[in-house]
Order: C-alpha cells, then structure tokens, then sequence
C-alpha cells in the first residue's frame, strides 16, 4: 500500500536535500575549475585528478554502503556517512596544500556515497515496486536542482566569498541535512532477523554473477560515468575554450544545462511509469533515451560554433535517461538485494566516472595550451570521442545480450533462474513481504 502524505514528506524531503547536496558537491568544480587552477597551479591532468577523487571515494564506498542499507536500513546509514561530508567539506575549505584538498574531497565522496541509494532503498520499502521509475525520478529532480545551485548562484557567491567560505557554507548545510534524515525519515520495521554478513556478502556475489546484471550494465555505465564526469567538470571549460563564452556565460550555460537536467529527470520518470502500464518496460526507454544522449554526444565531438549551448541542453536532457537503469535492475531482483542491486551498479557508475574525468584531463594534457590559456579543442574532441566509443561498445553489447536472451543464449542450459522474468516474480513476492512487515 501506499505511504499517507505525510510519511511521504519525512521519506522525500530529508532525501532530497541530502540529495541535492551531493549534486551540488559534484558539480561545483565546473564553476570553481578558474579559480582552483589559478590558485593551485594545476594541469588539466590535476584538476581532473581533484575533482574525481570525489567519484574514487564514492565508488569504493558502495559496496559497503549496500550492504549497510540492507543491514541497517536508510536512515541510520545517510544521517552516519553525511557526517563524513560535513567534515571533509571543513577541511576542503582549510586546505593549505593539494593533498589536504583531495583529502577532503575524497571525505566528501564518502560522505555522500548513500544519498541516492539511501533513498532508492526507502523507496523499494515503502512504495509499490511499479511506481518505482517515477518516484526514483522525483528523487533525481533534488540531484538537479543542486546541479542547479551550483552553476550561477555559486558564481554570483563567489563576489561575496571565495571557494573556501563557499565550501564552509556547504559543511554547515550538510550537518543540517544528516539530521534532518536521522530525525524525520521513519524507521522501516523488518520481520525477523537480518542477514548476516556471511550471506550478505553471498548477495553481492548474486548480483554480480546475474546474467540479468550484465545486460544492462556495461552501456549504463559508460553513458552515467561519462555524464557525471562530463556535467561535473569539463563542460564549463569546453564551454570556455570550443564555444568562447565568458565566465558569466558559462555559468548561466551550466544553470541551463542543470535545468533541462531537472526537467529530464521529471519526463523520463514519469514517462517510464506510464509505458509501464501500459506494457512497455523501462528498460527499453532507458535505452532510447541513453541512444539519444550517445547521439547528442557525436554533435558536441564536431563542435559546432552555433548551436554549443543547446546541445549542451539537449545533454542535460536525453543524459538523464541514464538513471532509469536502475529502476529496471531494481524490479528484476528480489527487494531484500534493492541495496546490493543499485551499489553495484553504482560502484562500476562511479569508477567509470573517475576514471572518466581524469582521463578526459590526461588527454587534454597532450595538447599545448591555448594563447588564452585554456585547453585546446582538438583534445576536448579526443577525450569526449573515447568517452563515446564506450558507450558505442556497451550499446552494442546490450543489443547482443538480448536478443542471446530472446533465443535462450544466455540461460546456457545451465537451469539458472536467472531470467528477468523470473527475478521479478521472486522479488514482488519478498517486496511484498517487506511492505507487509511495516
């Protein structure tokens, strides 16, 4: 059954902000890339290597983070890691050398690392598994709107306080956030005892030996690493160096982009929950709209002179797309590995992201900077192009999975009850199970 109203407010909105914190630590570096190189003095190779420590610390934190949602539950597990943020925020703000600031930064990643799968989690326990897609997208709409702040109001921050009051005012906010989640989100009863350790690591094992896991995967998340890395760093300075824009314009490009962001996670939800009903899985629109966003890719490689800032829009846009896989993985398995599920999709998203980000600089570095000092466009095409050709690869691995699946191929005549269909029975059963214990 469907939580009241008002359950439904403690459950969305101290998600939500902690959400929209993490997104906004996630992308600040895209307006703050100016001022971080000129006072630290970084290649595009280190600013790449700053920022991402965020996704390294992230992504080694999921594993574990899932198996704590499971174990624990949402609440206690976002309100503890937010705490971590807090900190590494405050010492981001007091660094004095570059290894204090990836310290901190990486402090932040951790931090955050159960903001999304936190509320994934709460969401699996408490809401009917077929409205999964729009109220999973309801949530990404929080992500964007932090992606939102921290475009042109961080900017117009930025001419009362530098970086660093910047990063002491997001350390107060995010205390603010750990206890709003450990004081409103209610508490999920559970029937009988957890899991132990033992078999939750035998879940993580589940997932990642699934056939089911890997049909999806590969494209989902080469097309989530290289939008999170892309929309968090380096779209501000291609928008720089490709498309000239001033630094005011940049930022009012990036709220642009933040905004088309908020508005595709809204469409996608909603839309995959609609075809939903009317029996067409989500699966295929999140394929559809990460084809889109592969496509919107390819124009920005040809770096068209006119057009730049709405392709960027249009990337904001069809890249949303790339959340829906994780609906579609939470329906295929049973709800007691909701957390492991949606971690390790998560841990490969933002592995690839790191990696992403610092390679997309590591590339830049190989060519010489530009008379204004930026970053030349020929290196902008070779990092976005290898970006791309993952997807291209994960794209097609999807296609040749299904259609194995279709004709039997990757069952393999081993009897395994592997199959989407036969997962998605299993896990109504327990999620029904789950909700009937609240």
């Amino acid at each position: 059954m469907n939580p009241s109203p008002v359950v439904c407010l403690r459950i969305f909105v101290p998600f939500a902000f902690g959400y929209f914190l993490s997104y906004l630590y996630r992308t600040v570096n895209a307006v703050l890339a100016p001022d971080l190189v000129r006072d630290l003095a970084l290649d595009p190779a280190g600013l790449g290597l700053l920022t991402s420590a965020y996704f390294l610390a992230f992504a080694l934190a999921q594993l574990p983070v899932g198996i704590l949602l499971d174990r624990f539950g949402p609440r206690r597990v976002e309100a503890g890691l937010l705490l971590f943020a807090a900190a590494g925020a405050l010492l981001f703000a007091r660094a004095a050398t570059l290894g204090e600031l990836l310290a901190g930064r990486a402090l932040i990643g951790l931090g955050v690392a159960a903001c999304l799968m936190a509320a994934f989690k709460a969401f699996t326990e408490w809401f009917p598994r077929e409205q999964l897609p729009f109220v999973n997208g309801i949530q990404m709409v929080s992500g964007g709107m932090g992606a939102l702040a921290a475009t042109a109001p961080v900017e117009l921050a930025l001419t009362i306080t530098g970086w660093r009051g910047v990063f002491i005012l997001l350390a107060g906010l995010t205390l603010v956030a750990a206890l709003g989640v450990f004081a409103l989100v209610p508490e999920r009863r559970r029937a009988g005892p957890g899991e132990g350790v033992g078999r939750q690591l035998a879940g993580v094992a589940e997932v990642f030996s699934s056939r089911t896991f890997w049909r999806l995967t590969p494209w989902a998340v080469a097309a989530q690493g290289a939008y999170l890395s892309l929309v968090g760093l380096w779209a501000g300075p291609w928008l720089r160096d490709v498309a000239g824009c001033s630094r005011l314009e940049v930022a009012n490009a990036l709220m642009g982009v933040a905004g088309a962001m908020v508005v595709g996670y809204f469409v996608f939800g909603t839309v995959a929950a609609r075809l939903g009903r009317r029996g067409i899985p989500a699966a295929r629109v999140a394929a559809v709209g990460m084809a889109a966003f592969l496509a919107t890719q390819g124009l920005l490689i040809l770096q068209p002179a006119g057009p730049a800032v709405v392709l960027w829009l249009l990337f904001g846009f069809c890249g949303t797309a790339c959340i829906l896989p994780y609906a579609v993985l939470s329906q295929q398995f049973p709800a007691r590995l909701a957390g492991r599920v949606n971690a390790g999709l998560n841990l490969l998203v933002f592995l690839m992201a790191f990696a992403a980000q610092w390679g997309v600089g590591a590339v830049l570095g190989h060519w010489p900077a530009t008379a204004a000092g930026g970053y030349a466009p020929d290196g902008y095409r070779w990092g976005f192009g290898l970006l791309a050709g993952l997807q291209l690869a994960g794209m097609a691995w999807y296609l040749a999975a299904r259609r194995a699946a279709g004709s039997g191929g990757w069952r393999g005549g081993q009897g395994r009850a592997d199959d989407a269909g036969v997962v998605a029975q299993e896990g109504g059963a327990d999620g029904g199970a789950q909700r009937q214990a609240g």
